[in-house]
């Protein structure tokens, strides 16, 4: 996987708006690893998981950047460039 700067990566990366994958909560369902938007703070799950809520919420608003919310994970992936960014 290549991984190198990306322009779509914001200047401000926005915190988590939730402690697990917004929409699972409100559906009461579950999730497998968590991603974060970085650029409005959004928490979905990841493709792994049955709803991957984090590419429908991409589908929706553009958002290009995502960020793995596991524990000892900080890579970031960007659907516009196709690829790990860091």
């Amino acid at each position: 996987m290549r991984i190198k700067p990306c322009s779509h990566v914001p200047a401000d990366i926005h915190q988590p708006t939730s402690k697990g994958c917004e929409e699972c909560l409100r559906m009461g369902d579950s999730w497998v690893h968590l991603r974060l938007c970085v650029h409005c703070g959004h928490v979905g799950c990841c493709d792994d998981s049955k709803n991957r809520h984090a590419t429908g919420h991409h589908g929706a608003t553009g958002h290009a950047v995502i960020r793995s919310l596991e524990p000892g994970e900080g890579w970031m992936w960007c659907y516009a460039d196709a690829l790990q960014v860091g």
